[in-house]
C-alpha cells in the first residue's frame, strides 16, 4: 500500500525536476508554473494532502490518552499505520513547496522533517520493547515464561538439550549499559545485526547433516529458525529493557517540542494562504 502511494509521488518529484531546479525567474515563466508552483494544481493538492495527514497523525496521541477510544482497534496497530502514514509527508511536502522553503513554512518544513526522522526511530524502539500483540507491555516475569516455551519448543524441534540451545544462542560477549542514549541505540542496531548473524548460522548448522542433530526437512528448519530468532529477541530485549525505557523518555522530550513548532507553522501557513486567498480553487 505505501509502495503503491509512494510511487506517483516520486515520480511528480523526478519528472518536475526541470521545474525544481530551475531559477525564481525561470520558474515565473516555465510551462509547468501552474501545476507545479505552490499555489498551483498539483503543488497545493499536495500541501492539501499533506495538511489532512499531518492532521490525522494527531489522533495516534489521543488514542494512546483517552481508553475510550480503544473501539479503533490496539496502540500497535495505530502506531503501525501513524508510522506507515507519516513517511508520504516528506514527498507530498517537497512536491507542495516546490523544493524551495523560507520564512515560517520553512521552520515547520524543518520541524516537520525532524518529527518524521525521530519518529522513525520511536517506531524502532517501541518494537524493541517486549509486548503482546495488542501492544500490552509483558513484564519481566511474563518475558521469561515465554523464553522458556520457546527454548522448550526448539528443544523439541532440533532434538538439543535445552542447556545446549542456551549456550548455542547466546555466546558471546554482551554489552553494558553505560547509560548513554547514542550508544544504547548502536548497541541495540548491533544486537539485531547479531541475532540477524546468528540465525543464518543456526539455519546453516541445522541443515547440516552432524551426528547428535535430528535432520530437519525445510519446514521444520524455518520453524526451529523462527522459534530461535523470537528468543534471541526477547532474551535481547529483556536485557535493554531498562536503557531502552530511558533512551525512550528522552525521545519524548525531543519529538513533542518539534511536532508542536510544525503543528504552529502548518495552521498559521494555511490560515494565511487562505486569507490572502492564494489557491487554485479560489
Amino acid at each position: 500500500m505505501l509502495v503503491a502511494l509512494c510511487v506517483p509521488l516520486i515520480a511528480i518529484n523526478v519528472a518536475g525536476a526541470p521545474f525544481y531546479t530551475a531559477s525564481l525567474a525561470v520558474r515565473a515563466r516555465h510551462p509547468w508554473r501552474a501545476w507545479l508552483q505552490p499555489s498551483g494544481y498539483i503543488g497545493q493538492s499536495a500541501g492539501i494532502a499533506a495538511f489532512l495527514i499531518f492532521v490525522f497523525l494527531w489522533l495516534y496521541p489521543l488514542r494512546k490518552k483517552w481508553k475510550a477510544l480503544r473501539w479503533t482497534g490496539s496502540i500497535g496497530r495505530w502506531l503501525d499505520v501513524h508510522v506507515t502514514t507519516a513517511l508520504l509527508l516528506p514527498l507530498l511536502l517537497a512536491i507542495h513547496a516546490a523544493w524551495r522553503a523560507d520564512g515560517l513554512i520553512g521552520l515547520g518544513l524543518a520541524s516537520m522533517y525532524v518529527v518524521i526522522a525521530s519518529g522513525i526511530v520511536g517506531r524502532y524502539l517501541y518494537t524493541r520493547i517486549p509486548r503482546t500483540r495488542n501492544g500490552i507491555e509483558l513484564t519481566r516475569d511474563e518475558v521469561g515464561a515465554q523464553r522458556r516455551e520457546l527454548i522448550q519448543e526448539l528443544a523439541a524441534a532440533t532434538g538439543l538439550t535445552p542447556d545446549a540451545l542456551e549456550t548455542t544462542l547466546h555466546g558471546g560477549e554482551r554489552a553494558r549499559d553505560d547509560g548513554n542514549p547514542l550508544r544504547v541505540l548502536a548497541q541495540l542496531v548491533a544486537a539485531d545485526l547479531f541475532r540477524w548473524r546468528r540465525t543464518r548460522q543456526l539455519r546453516a548448522r541445522w541443515a547440516a547433516l552432524t551426528p547428535g542433530h535430528r535432520v530437519l526437512n525445510e519446514r521444520q528448519l524455518r520453524e526451529a529458525v523462527r522459534l530461535a530468532d523470537r528468543e534471541l529477541a526477547l532474551e535481547q530485549q529483556s536485557r535493554m529493557l531498562d536503557a531502552t525505557h530511558r533512551v525512550f523518555r528522552y525521545w519524548h522530550v525531543a519529538h513533542r517540542p518539534f511536532a508542536l513548532t510544525a503543528l504552529v507553522a502548518v495552521v498559521i501557513h494555511v490560515a494565511v494562504v487562505i486569507a490572502v486567498g492564494a489557491t487554485w480553487f479560489r
